[in-house]
């Protein structure tokens, strides 16, 4: 479920403010984020005070099985 959240702080981005809240795979949620939010496009880069952003789920990871190899036997 998408979550609003209401921008409190100077300076902030919106690949910045996913970068927060998800970490390094936020970087994958931006286009998400632009179709959650259309009128993000038309107010700069830099998010205003007091604007109410909807933030994307973060997808289901999904973690390829590896092959360990040890030195040791």
């Amino acid at each position: 479920m998408p979550e609003t959240i209401t921008i409190r702080g100077d300076n902030l981005t919106l690949d910045l403010l996913l970068w927060r809240r998800y970490g390094v795979r936020g970087r994958e949620l931006m286009e998400q984020a632009l179709t959650l939010n259309p009128s993000l496009a038309t107010i700069g880069p830099i998010l205003p005070l007091g604007a109410e952003i909807t933030l994307p789920d973060l997808p289901e990871q999904t973690t390829a099985a590896r092959q360990v190899v040890t030195l040791f036997g």
